[in-house]
């Protein structure tokens, strides 16, 4: 509530499910804490979970500037004033480089005022600018490192409208979960529900992200996942050249890091495994290639190849070789990861869901990547993983903490069952 009048005001209107999702509390909260006061202007609550809510709040500040900053704040959390007025665009002057006092965006769905219309922003991802066709009415979400000179660009917050997330509605995927980091929760009730998305994703023909590390590969855990992927629940595999090399080691030697994974034993000289197996690939030519000439006969990278599943494996400092197929430049990485997300150049459409499973880096990476409408479920012995997506902004992401192998194990389980009741309801 305002204490007293301050010559700088500016009327906002926040919409949708307000209340209940804390989006209202956490707008003021955020117009006090910068400086600002704020007079509730007009409020309507909606009557049941499904009815929307609406509020109209005077934002008062001391100065012009400091009113420009407490807008900028809550803009990103769907606060837009009620006297809309067209984005401002600058042009961009230095190839891979934004405009001075360029929009950052969020993974949000938002949309630009651009000649007295609002236009929904096309490629949406965090951490980018928005750039502007005015002559086609078009805007996307563009990376720094591919920004070209000429091209306009979204500067401040005018003109700009982040429309938030709503919370899961009853009986909805993942509105069992309450928190992002289920350490104490049911795992059966976690994984049950993660089985039945995937299963409803698949019947709908959607597309399905695995970002999986090679933990997947030595905890033994590679079988339940070739279950996954030979039965059409992954689409897409996002990993490092790690993931590849000890699969196709496992397949070729049967061992990972040297280890029999049948015998749980070192194996002599196990320790040249991998670097063999990557030099037998490189010398095939490729993944693919190897598949084709029987060299590669099982695991996880044999499956995609036989059963069409894209997959984009990115390079690191550490890697040995790298498998041929490793994307070593990190930029050209980026890219060919934004076009499986987007689904642009294969023309299947986005991905749905994203499972990301034994890996901190990769999972954050991707998650800067993701929009905030793709469901993500993050697994990992260690929670600090998910609470990292989440700071970095990847709120939608649901963290199931537990050893790779028990839950990939389930998960498969509870397919056949969902499977055996789908069979038994249509016969």
């Amino acid at each position: 509530m305002s204490k007293q009048a301050h010559p700088f005001v500016e009327p906002v209107e926040l919409k949708g499910h307000i209340i209940d999702s804390l989006l209202l509390p956490k707008v003021l909260d955020l117009i006090t804490e910068f400086g600002g006061s704020y007079r509730i202007d007009k409020i309507h609550v909606g009557q049941t979970r499904s009815d929307p809510s609406s509020v109209v709040i005077a934002v008062e500040a001391a100065s012009e500037e400091l009113l420009g900053k407490i807008l900028a704040q809550i803009a990103d959390h769907g606060a837009v004033p009620v006297h809309a007025r067209d984005c401002e665009l600058a042009e961009a002057d230095i190839a891979g480089a934004f405009p001075e006092n360029f929009y950052s965006s969020t993974n949000q769905h938002t949309q630009v005022r651009l000649g007295g219309h609002w236009i929904t922003v096309a490629d949406q991802e965090m951490d980018c600018g928005i750039c502007v066709d005015s002559e086609r009415g078009t805007a996307r979400c563009v990376a720094m490192s591919d920004v070209r000179i000429g091209q306009k660009f979204v500067v401040g917050h005018r003109g700009v409208k982040v429309v938030p997330i709503d919370r899961p509605g009853e009986g909805e995927s993942f509105g069992f979960m309450s928190s992002a980091v289920s350490t104490e929760k049911p795992k059966g009730v976690t994984v049950r529900q993660i089985a039945a998305d995937l299963h409803r994703i698949r019947a709908k023909g959607g597309r399905v992200l695995l970002v999986g590390g090679p933990g997947i590969v030595h905890t033994g855990s590679g079988p339940y996942l070739c279950e996954l992927i030979r039965r059409g629940y992954i689409q897409v595999l996002f990993a490092g050249n790690a993931l590849a090399t000890h699969d196709i080691e496992q397949s070729i030697y049967g061992t990972s890091l040297g280890v029999h994974l049948g015998r749980g034993t070192s194996v002599e000289a196990g320790h040249e495994h991998h670097l063999r197996a990557i030099n037998t690939v490189r010398r095939a030519g490729s993944i693919a290639r190897a598949v084709d000439l029987g060299i590669i006969r099982s695991g996880i990278m044999y499956e995609c190849v036989q059963h069409g599943v894209r997959y984009v494996l990115c390079g690191s400092i550490r890697d040995d070789g790298p498998l041929p197929d490793v994307v070593t430049d990190a930029l050209a990485s980026q890219e060919r990861m934004r076009d499986e997300i987007r689904g642009g150049r294969n023309g299947q459409g986005g991905v749905d869901f994203c499972l990301m499973i034994a890996t901190t880096l990769h999972s954050i990476a991707v998650g800067n990547l993701l929009p905030a409408w793709v469901k993500v479920v993050c697994v990992d012995i260690n929670p600090s993983t998910v609470i990292k997506l989440n700071d970095r902004g990847s709120f939608q992401t649901v963290g199931l903490v537990t050893d790779v192998e028990p839950f990939l194990r389930v998960l498969v389980s509870e397919v056949d069952a969902l499977e055996a009741d789908y069979a038994h309801e249509s016969g």
